[in-house]
């Protein structure tokens, strides 16, 4: 399991750079003019994890197979979006089929690159995406509450239940807060996530900045993280110029570059460990010579939950699971040294997976 992320923004904020770069593709056509992407476009991506690598080598894994991540590429906004302006309904209902939102801002300053308002104010432009997710998601809800009426007056419990629900968030939305600001209950939430409410996705600013700009970011990109750290939202500085030049170089050639430009490492990788934080995802791996594989899970998730991720028979007979903490596994060098040295343990069904377990589940068919 990975997740999908959708990338959103004005126009020409560098959205299509940044997905091109992101999927090593030329599919999204980066174009300086509004709309450029027609339809949404969807690429899978490898999430990079430097501890596959070890694990394989270590138990000389034919195969290595990562966990993916999925990007969709959604064409940009624009004030009245909501209200069907641009190609607003379309892309609106593109947002609602991700897991998480990242908004691309422009923090660059370029006057050979066309914005769509005239100025370079990426606070703004965040402000007029959420403002027209906000109008979309009131619209949505004042339909849903008119169709609800006669169910609710005949008593439908659901119905109670959802109209009580729509009119605590339309309250949020109408004092000028995002869906993803309501505080809700757990017994509620299965039929919140069925409200399908565009500002509850989680949202990530991603700060496209010049190539000068990459390593310690500018005023514009300062003031986005002020902007989502009030939200409690988190920000990432990205240069799209460079994660494009980077996608087209060879492995060996992109860590080269990356230090000239004195950067750490590509921007995929710090948008993806974003991506991850911001959704509370982990990974665990399944090691042996055959292949070294990577699984995304839910933080929190039980050893069955975690199996079923493999295949659903997995959970249906699940008896234990075999665990090894990766840094055993490293230190000590493979299974075998692990389960002698006592490192190897049998978890039932109540054990809640660590980031980073190496596990063999067993089960009943």
């Amino acid at each position: 399991m990975g997740f999908k992320m959708g990338i959103v923004g004005l126009p020409n904020v560098g959205k299509s750079t940044l997905f091109n770069a992101l999927t090593k593709t030329a599919a999204a056509q980066a174009a300086n003019f509004p709309f450029c992407t027609i339809e949404p476009n969807v690429g899978e991506v490898a999430v990079p994890d430097a501890r596959l690598d070890k694990l394989a080598a270590i138990a000389s894994s034919k195969t290595i197979i990562p966990t993916r991540m999925t990007f969709v590429d959604i064409a940009g906004l624009v004030k009245g979006a909501s209200k069907g302006e641009g190609l607003g309904n379309q892309f609106l209902a593109n947002i609602r089929e991700v897991d998480a939102i990242a908004h691309v801002l422009r923090c660059f300053e370029d006057g050979d690159v066309t914005h769509v308002e005239g100025r370079v104010d990426p606070v703004a432009d965040a402000e007029t995406i959420e403002t027209e997710l906000m109008l979309a998601d009131i619209e949505s809800i004042e339909k849903r509450l008119q169709n609800l009426v006669r169910k609710v007056r005949g008593g439908d419990k659901e119905a109670v239940e959802q109209e009580r629900l729509m009119r605590m968030v339309l309250a949020a939305l109408e004092d000028g807060q995002p869906a993803r600001t309501v505080d809700v209950d757990d017994d509620d939430v299965k039929q919140w996530k069925m409200l399908q409410l565009l500002t509850s996705k989680p949202v990530l600013y991603v700060c496209n900045v010049g190539e000068s700009e990459a390593a310690d970011g500018n005023d514009h990109a300062k003031a986005v993280a002020e902007m989502a750290a009030s939200q409690g939202n988190s920000a990432v500085i990205i240069s799209a110029q460079i994660e494009e030049e980077i996608s087209q170089l060879e492995p060996e050639d992109a860590v080269a570059f990356l230090e000239e430009m004195g950067l750490e490492e590509a921007g995929l990788d710090r948008l993806i460990r974003a991506g991850y934080e911001l959704l509370h995802l982990e990974t665990y791996f399944t090691v042996g010579p055959k292949e070294a594989r990577a699984w995304t899970i839910p933080t929190g998730t039980s050893a069955p939950k975690a199996a079923g991720v493999i295949h659903g028979d997995f959970e249906k007979g699940f008896i234990r699971a075999e665990t090894i903490a990766y840094d055993d596994f490293v230190t000590l060098g493979g299974e075998q040294p692990a389960k002698e040295a006592g490192k190897m343990r049998a978890e039932g069904k109540t054990y809640i997976v660590k980031d980073g377990d190496v596990l063999h589940f067993l089960f009943n068919t």
